[in-house]
């Protein structure tokens, strides 16, 4: 709202109005925003809670291996992020960007979606929440809904980079003047960065490129519900998912910012998509929401985010990666949720397969992976075998964890980036 104010002024000449249509500074100030209203309130929400006497509720990791009680820390604090987000989004963004508004509807449907899942959990005293299948559905349909965005609104739309190289002179990267509806996106590691979905129906003849977008809508759906349960999972320890979530949203605030600038697209060699810098703006609130929510939440917690939060953030990751055309980069950027879930889901399977013969079986101390290295062979199952029991060995304190997911995030990150430049 303050954008179109700001240029409305600008068209009387007000001084320091033309200020506000300069995305870096409209950036900025987003993160400064989201960062104080989250600490401001933060500190009202986690009082309001306290005094209602809504907290977590006993369960495994209650109480950490060094002593910790966290029984009765408030909980649901994704609204603290979710509010944090948008007012700034809302009072400094282009609301009639397509993107920005779709990364506003995911915010909401996400965050309404993990809190209903909280609200069963705390206050109808069910452990379990929402059942399994409703979430994946509301994951889905979201995911659905946003790829079918993409590929109906006209305002979705790229600038193709073409590679041409004239003898004795250096290869230079030019876009088409046109901006199309496309069903390319981005991939490391190969000389044009580029990849065609379409190109996996190139058997269909003139209806490749029908079966290209369906394809395209279907990764949309799968990366956008992968990344949410990610992010839920990695959930499971002080200041872990928003500090991981705040590394990975900076990178793709790069990713995004230089899709959007034509001289830097070139220079990456990658699609340039007009518009896209208003994610920026998304991004950087975002970042500072989760910032300030850290000062509550860094160990020892004054507050979880519980799935309000983590849904909500995981699905904007994912979305965002797709609107800027890279979420098959995804799987190195996110590879920390990528490793939370495949410890989920192997450790799983391999139960069920030995428990078939009466053995029980498990790969991994615990699950999801952050678990296994705080856990204490004294709080292992007497009657399981383990195949990777001296993996960790011993058990790390809760706040060395975290930090080291962090770095590990952030080498992902850069390697995500850098990746752009091998070929």
């Amino acid at each position: 709202m303050l954008y179109y104010l700001f240029r409305f002024l600008e068209s009387y000449g007000i001084p320091g109005s033309a200020m506000w249509s300069f995305i870096s500074f409209r950036s900025l100030l987003a993160l400064i925003f989201g960062l104080i209203i989250s600490m401001w309130f933060g500190e009202k929400y986690i009082k309001r809670m306290r005094r209602m006497h809504i907290g977590e509720t006993a369960r495994d990791s209650s109480i950490d291996p060094f002593g910790l009680d966290k029984v009765g820390v408030p909980s649901m604090g994704g609204i603290i992020i979710i509010v944090a987000t948008l007012v700034p989004v809302i009072l400094l963004g282009r609301l009639r960007n397509i993107y920005l508004l779709i990364m506003i509807v995911t915010t909401v449907w996400f965050g309404a979606l993990g809190f209903l899942d909280d609200y069963i959990k705390i206050f109808k005293k069910n452990k379990e929440g929402l059942a399994g299948r409703w979430k994946l559905l509301g994951q889905a349909f979201m995911g659905l809904a946003v790829g079918l965005t993409l590929y109906l609104s006209p305002d979705a739309v790229i600038r193709e980079n073409i590679e041409t190289q004239r003898v004795g002179q250096t290869t230079e990267v030019v876009y088409k003047s046109e901006a199309v509806k496309s069903t390319k996106t981005t991939i490391p590691f190969v000389k044009n960065n580029d990849f065609d979905y379409a190109s996996l129906a190139s058997w269909a003849g003139a209806h490749s490129q029908a079966i290209g977008w369906g394809i395209f809508v279907l990764m949309v759906l799968l990366v956008i519900t992968s990344v949410s349960n990610g992010a839920n999972l990695n959930d499971g320890m002080d200041g872990m998912a928003a500090g991981n979530s705040a590394i990975i949203c900076i990178a793709l605030g790069i990713l995004a910012y230089v899709s959007s600038h034509i001289e830097f697209a070139g220079y990456l060699n990658i699609m340039y998509v007009p518009g896209s810098q208003e994610l920026v703006v998304f991004i950087c609130a975002m970042v500072g929401a989760l910032i300030g929510f850290l000062w509550y939440n860094a160990y020892p917690a004054q507050v979880f985010m519980g799935d309000t939060g983590s849904l909500a953030i995981g699905g904007t990751i994912g979305v965002m990666a797709c609107i800027i055309h890279k979420e098959l980069l995804v799987p190195l950027l996110c590879g920390v949720f990528l490793f939370e879930s495949l410890s989920v889901i192997i450790q799983t399977q391999v139960f069920r397969f030995y428990k078939r013969s009466g053995r029980r079986v498990r790969v991994f101390k615990s699950t999801p992976i952050h678990d296994a290295f705080r856990r204490l062979d004294s709080q292992l199952d007497p009657t399981s075998t383990y195949i990777l029991r001296r993996w960790p060995k011993g058990a790390w304190h809760e706040s060395k964890i975290t930090v080291r997911f962090w770095i590990t995030t952030v080498l992902l990150a850069a390697l995500t980036i850098i990746t752009l430049k091998i070929r």
